[in-house]
């Protein structure tokens, strides 16, 4: 797998400026709190997407990207590329700090 996705690899809409994808699983406590913090940015910052992907579901995407925990979140530039990879619940400072090296 390249450092770039696209809207037909994650199913669905890249965002104009950069997107936010989250690996989750349903019984990942952190998962619902990393839900809120990145819908909540993405609500803040105009051209910007968040898109959830249960890692379940999409196990050949997970092996892929050697996704191994969830919550795992990718920032992608407009391309598509990832500019930023973290593990567990991040902070919204930081997840805003992510976007600036995307946008």
């Amino acid at each position: 797998m390249t450092g770039f996705l696209d809207a037909a690899t994650l199913g669905a809409e890249l965002g104009e400026r950069a997107t936010l994808v989250e690996f989750s699983t349903a019984f990942c406590q952190p998962c619902r709190a990393t839900r809120r913090v990145l819908a909540e940015v993405a609500a803040l910052v105009d051209g910007v997407a968040h898109v959830e992907i249960d890692a379940e579901e999409r196990l050949e995407l997970v092996r892929a990207l050697g996704v191994v925990r969830t919550p795992t979140v990718l920032v992608l530039d407009r391309a598509g590329r990832i500019v930023r990879r973290a593990s567990g619940q991040p902070r919204k400072a930081d997840v805003i700090a992510a976007l600036g090296q995307a946008v």
